[in-house]
């Protein structure tokens, strides 16, 4: 009868007498691991696995890929493994091909070995088509991620957060970090003795955020190649590294041993939901959370009110010019100048903008990740109801957003207001092509709707109308209205650009309005719900 792998838990440990390492990038590098070397065959991600390590190093481990493995005795007691295209915790770099020699106390110990190698390497491609996981749960061949998301997103995503440098500007983003950690460690009280899994854990600084704070152990989840990086991390940290497990692997795909009390990720991006990790935030609740577990952050909030900046506005419109010439080498560029404008126009403006450019008080929409369903992201439609407090030409509309980590001890928020202390996100405005005129006292309505796709992102559909004003405003009607149709996933990148005003600075304009937060970032007092007030 077969032996499920289930049953192969109990066979799958050996001690060695010891293990060397040959790395194919020098043809005597030799990492000799010592004596008293335990191999471990399990299940990680899907796919079976080999480990070394030695009982007094525990953290310092040789990891094979079954996949794609070779084992050839070399004597009795002595054999060799050869792995093409995996790596090495303790590695720098990757190696395209690697030998591990291997010797055993006794030729039967040898040979027990070689049998349980080729039954775990046989089962690797089993286990990830669907067959049985460690802790008896069938895991399908493509997860709900895969069917959602394209490859090629989804491999330049993962690339990109694989990355030190990208895992480094957002550690610098001090609001971000210093609210995490003052979020954490201020509500000890949630994480002491308490299971936590952290999701998306990139370079598992909240991971060591949530060991600090005295959790009883933290499950690290990260898909990307930033999870050996984790694990170097976490091992170079030996007060905390006993109590955090680095498991490489989607949320959607990933088995964990026991259930979460808390969650923890960092799953925000531009305007809040780009790149859809939110909707593995959710995921990750459903299947790892207990009954009543708490979520670090807890909810979020979209911002939006309108906005006049003539400045932007020009900027925008003459990036089209370059297609209104008439002799280019000889060539009449002009046929293609409407596409171009329209273009222009498409990319949502990425950038820290002042808070005075606003023209009425913002509007909210909630997002309340206790209890979202991941199917109620996959197109959010945002009603938009605004009063002008001045009389000006509306550009379009302005977003940011806001989380609560809303801890036992302390609430904080986490703000990407205008005005308050900049993030690496900054703020996001969607610039109609056709601007719309208001005065003082008039009603602007629209709608914002998100669909979103399968490159990670969104479509946006933008449509903003001036409604009937003065004498005869009671019997409602449209004056003007304009749309726009954006990609949250082609941005304008224009954090570097001057930020030119139409007013000196030391004068008050008439359009100026308040930011959204009395309180900066960090701060325990919630952000008013109306930003905007006219001063």
């Amino acid at each position: 009868m077969e032996v499920s792998l289930g049953q192969k838990q109990k066979q799958n440990e050996f001690l060695l007498v010891s293990v060397s390492q040959i790395s194919s990038s020098s043809s005597d590098s030799t990492d000799n691991t010592g004596s008293g070397v335990i191999a471990r065959f399990n299940v990680e991600s899907g796919y079976s696995q080999l480990r070394f390590h030695q009982e007094s190093k525990p953290n310092d481990v040789i990891f094979v890929d079954l996949r794609t493995a070779e084992l050839f005795r070399l004597s009795p007691v002595q054999s060799i493994c050869i792995n093409r295209g995996s790596e090495s915790s303790n590695l720098e770099v990757n190696s395209y091909s690697r030998a591990i020699t291997i010797r055993f106390k006794t030729e039967k110990e040898s040979e027990a070995f070689h049998c349980a190698f080729d039954k775990w390497r046989s089962d690797s491609h089993d286990v990830h088509t669907g067959s049985q996981l460690e802790n008896g749960t069938a895991l399908a061949h493509r997860s709900k991620f895969d069917d959602k998301i394209e490859a090629a997103s989804a491999k330049m995503y993962f690339h990109y957060y694989s990355q030190l440098l990208h895992q480094q500007n957002m550690l610098q983003d001090y609001v971000r970090t210093g609210t995490y950690y003052a979020a954490v460690l201020e509500n000890r009280a949630d994480f002491t003795g308490r299971v936590v899994v952290d999701v998306g854990a990139g370079s598992g600084i909240l991971s060591l955020f949530a060991a600090q704070a005295g959790a009883k152990h933290v499950y690290a989840v990260e898909a990307s190649d930033m999870a050996e990086s984790a694990r170097r991390l976490i091992a170079g940290n030996p007060s905390l590294r006993d109590r955090i497990t680095v498991i490489k692997g989607k949320v959607e795909e990933v088995e964990l041993p026991e259930k979460a009390d808390i969650l923890i990720s960092e799953p925000m991006g531009t305007l809040l939901v780009n790149e859809r990790m939110l909707e593995s935030y959710v995921i990750a609740r459903d299947r790892f959370l207990v009954p009543n577990g708490k979520m670090f952050p807890t909810n979020g909030r979209i911002h939006l009110a309108p906005f006049s900046d003539e400045y932007l506005y020009v900027e925008i419109a003459n990036k089209a010019l370059f297609w209104q010439q008439q002799n280019y080498y000889g060539v009449d560029l002009t046929s293609l100048y409407g596409s171009a404008f329209q273009g222009y126009f498409s990319q949502p403006v990425v950038d820290a903008f002042d808070p005075r450019f606003l023209v009425a008080p913002s509007t909210c929409h909630p997002l309340d990740f206790l209890s979202l369903k991941e199917e109620e992201l996959y197109e959010i439609e945002i009603p938009l109801s605004f009063v002008a407090s001045v009389g000006t030409r509306v550009h379009g509309l302005a977003c940011w957003f806001d989380v609560l980590f809303d801890g036992s001890t302390v609430k904080r928020w986490l703000t990407t207001a205008p005005g308050a202390p900049t993030t690496h996100w900054y703020q996001l405005r969607c610039v109609l092509s056709q601007p719309i005129y208001v005065m003082a006292g008039q009603e602007i309505t629209g709608t914002l709707r998100m669909v979103a796709h399968n490159a990670q992102s969104y479509t946006m559909y933008l449509t903003m109308s001036a409604k009937m004003w003065g004498a005869g405003a009671e019997q409602g009607g449209i004056l003007q209205t304009s749309s726009c149709k954006l990609d949250l996933k082609e941005p304008y990148y224009r954090m570097s650009q001057p930020q030119p005003y139409a007013w000196a600075q030391d004068q008050q304009p008439h359009q100026q309005i308040q930011g959204q937060d009395a309180v900066g970032p960090g701060f325990m007092g919630e952000p008013m719900q109306n930003s905007g007030v006219p001063l």
